[in-house]
């Protein structure tokens, strides 16, 4: 399953953002997960990515998902790479 992170929008920032995000992810995208089936989360077109926001989207689907392997790509971009260093 792969999530596209740019829906949400190029920048993102606060916690309730993030956990808006996550309750919309979750119940439309991640409750179809099969277990131990890959969850990609894609942050390509990402400008920045804030470790609050971090915290409530990428910290509570590793927290549910734990029998899921969680993959990030196009992670590249300083904010994302060092938000993500730091969840």
């Amino acid at each position: 399953m792969k999530i596209d992170v740019k829906k949400y929008g190029k920048i993102l920032v606060s916690r309730p953002a993030g956990k808006e995000a996550f309750f919309a992810t979750d119940s439309y995208l991640l409750s179809n997960v099969a277990p131990r089936e890959e969850i990609i989360i894609d942050f390509a077109g990402v400008d920045v990515l804030t470790p609050s926001w971090a915290d409530e989207f990428i910290t509570q689907i590793k927290e549910k998902y734990t029998n899921n392997k969680i993959i990030f790509t196009n992670d590249t971009n300083s904010s994302v790479k060092e938000t993500l260093a730091i969840i």
